[in-house]
């Protein structure tokens, strides 16, 4: 009986585990992608600019109209949260400087059909 909770315990901590993962491929523009939010994010840092784009199964760019995300920002011991503003197909958002190599940038997004979810990548 025990050995059965052991293993129902595992499954279910699993599961949320396993909805959202990291992809081991670059996205369509080379940049580190994840699932987040029912939807790929592709996440692309530019100078000063923290790019993220959505995208569908089939590879193709999704309207962020609706969309709703913010970004933990953490390099060094500095913490700075930014929101994201819809653009197209792209979440973005503009920081005092460029991110450093090795910067952690968590990502909350919520989608126009309200699935919600986070995604953290390190800048390289």
């Amino acid at each position: 009986m025990l050995k059965k909770i052991v293993i129902a315990a595992a499954i279910l901590l699993a599961t949320p585990a396993l909805a959202q993962h990291a992809h081991d491929d670059k996205g369509p523009n080379g940049g580190q992608m994840q699932d987040v939010a029912g939807v790929h994010a592709e996440f692309l840092p530019s100078g000063n600019s923290l790019v993220l784009n959505i995208i569908d199964e089939a590879g193709k760019p999704i309207d962020t109209k609706g969309f709703v995300a913010s970004a933990l920002v953490v390099s060094g011991g500095e913490r700075k949260t930014v929101q994201l503003i819809a653009s197209g197909s792209s979440l973005r958002a503009d920081l005092p400087s460029a991110l450093p190599a090795g910067s952690t940038v968590t990502f909350a997004v919520k989608s126009s059909a309200g699935k919600s979810g986070q995604a953290k990548f390190t800048t390289r």
